[in-house]
């Protein structure tokens, strides 16, 4: 399988008001399935099927959705000049990038999440071969929900707001963790220390979101990464975990690249699990190597958090420091708990700077963390951790 699944086909919770999606594509057959798939769905309806960014950008505030599926390659607007526009016209948008797995469209869609898009999702290169439009089925309903719901929150609490801020920029302010929190008390987490043994290596889990919240991150612990070797999963399909190694390595002025099965795992080192395939590691001798994995998906997704994290407390005990990022589902809860039984420590990112607190929630409510932060703050918690201190 060549498309990680994102998460389980949770049921639609119960709403007075369906999310609005606008359908953007300039192929006829793929609005139609789109429309079809989210026509079954009870919590969801399509309030426009579109050809061109340009119908998208000019139609927008008559039709008001939620929700925006936006193609890339159309004719006379293509998605990525679209974006900007749609996100200064509507507040709070979501807008999910659909393209096929080309390079290209890969570097256009990790673009489109640095300029607000919210998540992007691969097309299947034919809607005939039935595992992958399934995929795609499930994978965008699963966005749709979870983003959709996601919006009508912000919106409600930014109509509350005296000074709300324009839709890009505030979804780049919840990328760098400065999204004020509601005003509502925070919730309260039940907290564990951090564990006793200095950690060794650091390893980072994410989804939905994640692109964006990895370059905030992997920026600001660059002394981390000198000293220790860094292994993140990011949920991700092949061809954008390829282009996503090069802009963490471009952002974090380190080495970044896809892991290589049997490769000497290194401190100075990124390592990130290519799209399709799990990244375990392994004690071999003195060294600790990868061991990549192409069995069956784990918690649906395909890399996932859980084998990454279960697998490095056979080579570094407790000596482990984990983070968890925004993404959809629980990937990552089950690892982490093992971690902590095992003597390390986990990190979830909050909920307010959370595209989709679905991963860090699963970790924060199980109360297997050291401390739920703010992207913007869990940077400087891992560099004094590295540097000895664990308060």
């Amino acid at each position: 399988m060549s498309v990680a699944l994102t998460g389980a086909a949770t049921p639609p919770s119960p709403r007075t008001e369906k999310v609005r999606v606008m359908v953007v594509d300039d192929s006829v057959v793929i609005r139609g399935m789109i429309s079809r798939w989210i026509g079954a769905e009870p919590d969801m309806e399509v309030v426009a099927s579109l050809r061109t960014g340009l119908d998208a950008v000019n139609q927008l505030e008559r039709i008001n959705p939620d929700v925006a599926v936006l193609d890339i390659e159309m004719p006379d607007l293509d998605g990525i000049s679209a974006l900007p526009q749609l996100l200064a016209k509507k507040r709070d948008l979501v807008v999910i990038m659909a393209s096929t797995l080309t390079r290209r469209n890969a570097e256009i869609s990790l673009k489109a999440l640095s300029l607000g898009a919210s998540d992007y999702i691969p097309k299947p290169e034919s809607t005939r071969e039935a595992t992958a439009a399934e995929t795609f089925r499930h994978d965008l309903i699963l966005k749709i929900r979870h983003l959709g719901a996601k919006a009508r929150r912000s919106a409600a609490h930014t109509a509350a707001s005296p000074l709300p801020a324009p839709g890009h920029d505030r979804l780049r302010a919840a990328a760098a963790g400065t999204v004020p929190a509601p005003a509502a008390a925070p919730l309260q987490f039940a907290r564990r220390p951090f564990g006793l043994l200095p950690p060794k290596v650091l390893l980072i889990g994410s989804s939905t979101g994640g692109p964006q919240a990895l370059m905030t991150l992997v920026a600001e612990i660059g002394v981390v990464i000198d000293r220790f070797p860094v292994l993140i999963t990011q949920h991700m399909p092949p061809t954008f975990t390829t282009i996503l190694a090069e802009h963490l390595a471009r952002t974090s002025k380190r080495p970044a690249h896809e892991a290589v099965d049997g490769e000497v795992v290194k401190a100075g080192q990124i390592y990130l699990a290519p799209g399709g395939r799990h990244m375990r590691v392994a004690r071999q001798g003195i060294n600790a190597v990868i061991a990549l994995d192409d069995g069956p998906p784990v918690n649906f997704c395909k890399p996932a958090v859980d084998p990454m994290f279960t697998s490095a407390i056979e080579v570094w005990q407790g000596s482990i420091m984990s983070v968890i990022l925004t993404g959809m589902g629980s990937d990552g809860m089950r690892g982490g708990k093992e971690i902590v039984a095992a003597g390390g420590s986990v990190i979830a990112q909050d909920e307010a700077t959370s595209v989709v607190w679905g991963m860090p929630g699963a970790a924060a409510n199980a109360g297997i963390c050291a401390a739920v932060l703010p992207l913007n703050q869990i940077a400087p918690k891992l560099v004094r951790v590295f540097s000895g201190d664990r308060s």
